[in-house]
């Protein structure tokens, strides 16, 4: 019999050890249905009334729970939007690592094949995407929250992007590809004005993103 009272060469089961830790599974799946609540209505918000116009306590009325359970789940509006964007985004990115390896041809016919993809998949909920812009200009987000801007997997696509232009010649090798790429995403998020000042659809603002991004091509060539 080892010191403690167990026997050598065992451990004791873990929630003998930290009874005070384990959370029951009653309450956990308690917490993670009210994260899922939180999500589905503060989702149709967003859409709804924009990223300003939704309170914590109406994401709260809409998903059948207390603010304070909200605020248990999530420390702001803006990691919401993050998660509900999360979620979302998911399903981007996963269609764009399914057709960006089998892209050919010149390094901006490329882009602006990876961006039409971008606008069709958001053109769904244009409301909600420009949610996710308006969040990037709120100073008071905490660092957990990922508002568009600080959403690296999308950088990490276009660089690639970019880097492989560099290989194949079309890209100046001294480009600054963090320049570029904050060219490309800029673009990007002021082309969405199109769909609030002219109603445009996913079709006008590829048209207007395909001129921008063949302007920000002209720099990036090797001279």
């Amino acid at each position: 019999m080892a010191a403690g009272g167990s026997i050598a060469g065992t451990e004791p089961p873990e929630t003998a050890a930290h009874p005070a830790t384990a959370e029951p599974s009653g309450r956990r799946h308690q917490k993670e249905a009210t994260r899922r609540r939180v999500i589905a209505a503060a989702r149709e918000l967003f859409d709804t009334v924009g990223y300003p116009g939704a309170t914590i306590r109406e994401i709260a009325r809409r998903a059948g729970v207390s603010v304070g359970s909200v605020f248990t789940t999530f420390a702001s509006k803006g990691e919401i939007l993050s998660e509900v964007m999360r979620e979302r985004l998911d399903d981007l990115y996963a269609e764009l690592d399914r057709v960006v390896p089998h892209l050919r041809g010149p390094t901006a016919d490329r882009l602006r094949t990876m961006f039409a993809i971008h606008f069709n998949f958001e053109s769904a909920r244009t409301r909600l995407f420009l949610s996710h812009i308006a969040a990037a200009y709120d100073w008071t987000l905490p660092p957990t929250a990922r508002p568009y801007g600080r959403t690296p997997r999308l950088q990490e696509i276009v660089k690639e992007c970019l880097a492989k232009g560099v290989e194949q010649g079309d890209v100046d090798p001294a480009a600054d590809l963090q320049e570029i790429n904050d060219l490309l995403m800029a673009a990007y998020a002021w082309t969405y004005r199109l769909a609030v000042s002219q109603n445009a659809d996913a079709k006008a603002m590829t048209e207007v993103m395909d001129r921008q991004i063949g302007l920000i091509a002209d720099g990036f060539r090797p001279r």
